[in-house]
């Protein structure tokens, strides 16, 4: 395994291109602008978002600060992607597998992977007095099924479809993380919809104003029956204390995310962003404990995804 300082010094020797390399420059990214697409101001996505835009800059030597965007979540992100309008963003890899529908994964517009980077848990809220105990008890409640063009838009209609509600069996709204925390928070809502890491610092809060509830998914087997139309989703477990008031575990669903770039990204470029994603890993911990999960044997795991070029060749790297 090549230690982290030689890995960037030979990064900086070999890295070429004319997007980086700029006369005069301290390093061969010294003209890199990054644009990140992340999610709600107050969900991980942005938290870890904006640590790896300080992190990138510092370790890269940036010249140009990072844009962090906050977003919708990982439909819009996936868009952003496609039109040129950002250069990597945070995805849900069930949004990600939706834009590879009637493309090849190795299509010169299909996104390639940097890493898996956590696994984000879906939350169904509720205030703790609500009497409703499972996605089936949703029916006729007023729900919050996530923004519009949001990741948690995609598992909540698909959970709901499983539960046999669909959009009809709700009185749905298409509330951001924020406006639901809000909305719960004032007795307009429910209940909300929420895909994100652990803990979400918007719903932390909450829970600490509101004594809430999570839904537990084995109760009606709408995790079992949604596991067996979408394998992409896996088993998990919210730990007691990962809230104020939950006291029990709670079983839910695991939603891979992944960091996607691209194909047109320079392959040095991408090789760098991942090497100081995994060398400055417990910085980016600061900014939220999810960072701790990125593991370099799970990141490969980005399936229907291709990993980028740049990505291999670290990986390939480390194992070596």
């Amino acid at each position: 395994m090549v230690g982290a300082v030689s890995r960037r010094t030979v990064l900086a020797t070999l890295a070429a291109g004319p997007v980086l390399t700029l006369p005069g420059c301290s390093t061969p990214f010294a003209d890199t602008r990054l644009r990140l697409a992340t999610g709600s101001e107050r969900g991980v996505y942005y938290r870890l978002g904006s640590a790896l835009a300080r992190t990138w800059q510092a370790e890269l030597g940036l010249t140009g600060t990072p844009i962090v965007l906050s977003t919708a979540g990982s439909v819009q992100n996936v868009a952003l992607l496609a039109a040129g309008a950002a250069d990597v963003v945070f995805s849900q890899v069930d949004a990600a597998a939706e834009r590879l529908v009637g493309l090849s994964p190795d299509a010169p517009d299909a996104p390639r992977a940097l890493a898996r980077i956590y696994d984000d848990v879906l939350h169904v809220v509720v205030p703790a007095t609500s009497p409703i105990t499972t996605v089936s008890g949703l029916r006729g409640a007023r729900v919050s099924v996530g923004a519009t063009d949001s990741g948690v838009s995609v598992v909540a209609g698909r959970l709901l479809d499983a539960a046999g509600l669909g959009p009809a069996g709700i009185r749905g709204e298409q509330l951001g993380l924020d406006a639901s925390v809000e909305a719960m928070a004032a007795g307009v809502i429910d209940a909300f919809f929420w895909s994100g890491g652990l803990p979400t610092p918007a719903v932390e809060q909450l829970a600490t104003d509101l004594p809430i509830r999570l839904l537990d998914l084995t109760g009606d087997r709408v995790l079992d029956v949604v596991r067996s139309r979408y394998p992409v989703y896996a088993p998990g477990t919210v730990p007691a204390q990962s809230y104020a008031g939950i006291t029990e575990p709670v079983t839910t669903m695991l939603v891979r995310n992944l960091l996607l770039v691209d194909a047109a990204m320079p392959d040095d470029l991408a090789e760098a962003l991942v090497e100081v994603l995994f060398t400055e890993q417990e910085q980016l911990a600061q900014a939220g404990p999810a960072a701790l999960t990125i593991d370099p044997r799970a990141a490969i795991g980005t399936e229907p995804v291709l990993l980028h070029p740049g990505a291999q060749r670290f990986y390939k790297a480390e194992r070596g």
